[in-house]
């Protein structure tokens, strides 16, 4: 990602979904209760999108201030990914497709699309 320049927010917030904080449970038997897995949405880090259009992307999809938006947007410079949700997989599906949507950083020529984001069960490294 490119050195953090000042913030344009063009785009409007999008609807906050929560993550959810206990994973349902299936009843197997009356004796048996199995918590459904949880899941984890992972930002993947790229040359093609500035640290304005990372926070921008986490504002709008997520909610997320300013604030906290640069400090995940830093963490996936520096280290290659983040983790932007926990939650049962159809929550985690849904926001991977609006990331998937939110289309090229036009701040940098060479930006072809949205960023990547991964889903993987909560248990993985």
């Amino acid at each position: 990602m490119p050195a953090y320049p000042r913030l344009n927010l063009p785009r409007a917030v999008s609807p906050t979904v929560r993550p959810t904080v206990r994973p349902d449970v299936t009843v197997v038997d009356e004796t048996e209760v199995v918590p459904e897995p949880l899941w984890r949405l992972v930002l993947l880090d790229d040359n093609d999108h500035s640290y304005d259009y990372v926070i921008e992307m986490l504002g709008a999809l997520f909610g997320y201030g300013i604030e906290k938006a640069f400090a995940l947007a830093r963490i996936v410079d520096t280290q290659g990914r983040v983790t932007l949700m926990t939650a049962d997989r159809e929550a985690c599906e849904a926001k991977q497709s609006q990331v998937h949507a939110y289309g090229a950083d036009p701040r940098i020529a060479g930006s072809k699309g949205s960023m990547s984001a991964i889903i993987e069960p909560i248990d993985a490294p």
